[in-house]
């Protein structure tokens, strides 16, 4: 267990730490000076009885430096209020009362300290004064406890209640959640190198392990030499643990309080979030957009402005004591994930606003009030992540990147993904990421296809079908392509819709070619069997025939459209049979260099000339079968373009 002291400058709480583990935790030679605590400290304690050990972050109490105790509260599974009896509740005292309540911490207690400073009587209104002030807040009816750390009163009381509470703190789920640690401190030990110190805050991480640091723009990556966890040397650390961690391969100076130290399949970052916030109910203004904050998430301090997403009797606001869902545009890239607390303060960074909980840590640019998007932060509302994927994929018309939304999550991805709701479609690509689409949306999908080919064919009676993008753009424009292709797939595999070649058609509909054209179609056939990988140009075949160009194009490209030829480029054309071979071949390039296809590798395996396999090359983007990406063309790993046909 995790627990955070909160209160006013110079009401005891370092003292109290200390004289509850034995540990000094102001260290710098300028808090020994000042006797004030300036940065975070950190004791333990060891329950007698079990295996359990609390550790505590003793944070600053001075108003100026609210910004370093957020960095300490975001991660604590308790918090410890201490007010001075001498003293009573104090500017600071309500601020970080007003933290730990907007961070959802319900697990607590207050203690009175100081209290041989002041007689039985100061001691108990102070006690009814911190009583009610809690009433209103997620700490209200949590213990209050007189205790002196110079006489020793009522400190056994105090360890026993956190003993108690420490055996009844839920351990923090670390299956199928990604390695997340938040930085609060780095520096250099003689013999170790660069050691970095937080709360892990989800899943675990061994000794070994490579890991991310994010946001940076140098993509810094480092394994982990050594782990201290609650100030024990370990081979595992995991989520609701101090943790300190020795890498190899970046230096202390590339390292800053507010980055994360994360398992890299989960690393983002963002300056755009979506999160539910609740205004503080002692806050005398309404919130309204437009506003600049400081926002602190895990032990980052960044400004930004606010925009209200809800519409109420007060729109663009957020009345005091009132929540609702906002975003929050950055100033700068953080690192945030769904569920993790957020907490404004103003602009001046002079008393705390507000708190909650980020939603979609990639919140759109634009249309980020339409009803459709408040029916997906709805969606990021429920309480499981299983929910959360089924609510979302009922929400989105146009699929789901279950990547991203892993990513978002903080899910573990190298683990099984949570199980998709019966009749979703899923679409597995390598290069694009997983997508899914919802039982429902794929319904209205399939129609849509289904009617666009029914017209096409009606108003088109002479063609075979639109080929498959000009299908998409027809039926479902918006659909991303690794969703379209399976969604082509599925209706192939159900007998819905045939393709021949890049062409779609209904079964029952088939192009029927004239005498002349099946008269020309037999006296060019083995003229373009002939001619192989070069293909044959229209005006070479009708010289060969002895037939006009004109009539020559037109059933030619009669045949194309009916999926018997292939056109790459205008009046360049290939029988089905060698494009087969062709596709065969680029297929086996990929697989011999880790899916990437290039005009050389290409043009050496199939014997052409560097203009030709280009041409190929970007026939094969066209109709689906590779991918250009820069200078390379990429393998779509699943497409079955030229394979049906030769099954």
């Amino acid at each position: 267990m995790i627990v955070g002291t909160a209160g006013h400058i110079d009401h005891g709480k370092t003292t109290l730490v200390r004289a509850l583990t034995g540990v000094d935790t102001d260290r710098l030679p300028e808090e020994k000076r000042r006797g004030i605590s300036i940065e975070l400290g950190y004791a333990f304690l060891d329950a007698p009885d079990a295996d359990e050990r609390i550790g505590f972050i003793d944070v600053p109490g001075h108003e100026r430096l609210v910004h370093t105790m957020l960095a300490g509260a975001t991660g604590i599974d308790y918090g410890l209020l201490l007010v001075a009896a001498d003293d009573g509740v104090m500017p600071q005292t309500r601020e970080h009362l007003a933290v730990l309540s907007l961070l959802g911490l319900s697990r607590g207690a207050v203690a009175v300290t100081k209290v041989d400073r002041a007689g039985a009587e100061r001691v108990a209104a102070v006690q009814d004064e911190v009583a009610a002030l809690l009433a209103d807040t997620s700490l209200a009816g949590a213990p209050v406890l007189p205790v002196s750390a110079q006489t020793g009163v009522g400190l056994a009381a105090l360890r026993e209640l956190l003993f108690d509470a420490a055996r009844s703190t839920a351990h923090r789920a670390t299956e199928g959640a990604a390695f997340r640690l938040a930085i609060d401190r780095a520096f250099t030990l003689a013999g170790v190198g660069t050691v970095v110190t937080g709360t892990v805050h989800a899943g675990r991480v061994q000794i070994g392990d490579e890991l991310a640091i994010t946001p940076s723009a140098k993509g810094l990556r480092a394994r982990v030499r050594s782990l201290h966890a609650q100030n024990q040397v370990v081979t595992e650390a995991h989520a609701g643990q101090r943790c300190a961690v020795a890498l190899v391969g970046v230096a202390k100076d590339d390292i800053e309080r507010g980055q994360w130290l994360v398992a890299p399949h989960a690393t983002l970052d963002t300056q755009r979030l979506d999160a539910t916030l609740t205004l503080w109910h002692g806050e005398a203004k309404p919130l309204r957009s437009g506003t600049p904050v400081h926002v602190h998430i895990g032990a980052s301090d960044v400004m930004g402005t606010l925009a209200v997403l809800d519409a109420g009797e007060a729109q663009d606001a957020l009345a005091p004591g009132a929540r609702g869902r906002v975003q929050i545009v950055l100033n700068e890239p953080i690192a945030a994930w769904r569920g993790d607390h957020v907490v404004l303060r103003d602009n001046s960074a002079s008393r705390t606003l507000a708190g909650g909980e980020v939603l979609d840590p990639f919140a759109p640019t634009r249309y980020r009030r339409t009803p459709q998007r408040l029916v997906e932060l709805a969606a990021w509302s429920q309480p499981s992540a299983e929910a959360r994927l089924a609510a979302l994929l009922a929400a989105a018309s146009n699929g789901v990147a279950l990547r991203r939304w892993a990513c978002a999550e903080g899910l573990d991805t190298t683990m099984a993904m949570p199980p998709l709701p019966a009749g979703s479609l899923r679409a597995v690509d390598a290069t694009e990421g997983d997508w899914a689409l919802g039982a429902e949306h794929r319904a209205r999908v399939r129609e849509a296809v289904l009617a666009a080919l029914q017209v096409f064919h009606a108003q088109r009676p002479d063609e075979l079908g639109p080929d498959a993008g000009r299908l998409r753009r027809l039926a479902a424009p918006r659909l991303p392509e690794p969703l379209w292709r399976a969604m082509l797939a599925a209706l192939v595999a159900a007998g819905e819709v045939v393709v021949r070649g890049s062409f779609v058609h209904l079964p029952e509909h088939g192009l029927r070619l004239s005498a002349a054209d099946q008269r020309l179609a037999q006296k060019i056939g083995p003229l373009l069997v002939a001619a192989g990988f070069e293909g044959s140009w229209a005006r070479d075949l009708a010289r060969a025939t002895n037939e006009s160009e004109a009539l020559m194009r037109t059933t030619l490209a009669r045949l194309a459209s009916g999926g018997e030829l292939h056109q790459v480029v205008k009046d360049l054309f290939y029988p089905t049979a060698c494009m087969l071979k062709l596709a065969a071949l680029a297929r086996g390039v990929g697989a011999a260099h880790g899916g990437e296809v290039t005009a050389g590798t290409f043009r050496d395996a199939a014997g052409l000339g560097r203009k030709r396999a280009i041409q190929l090359l970007e026939y094969f983007d066209h109709v689906g079968l590779l991918r250009r990406v820069g200078d390379v063309h990429r393998l779509r790993s699943d497409s079955t373009v030229f394979q049906a046909e030769a099954a």
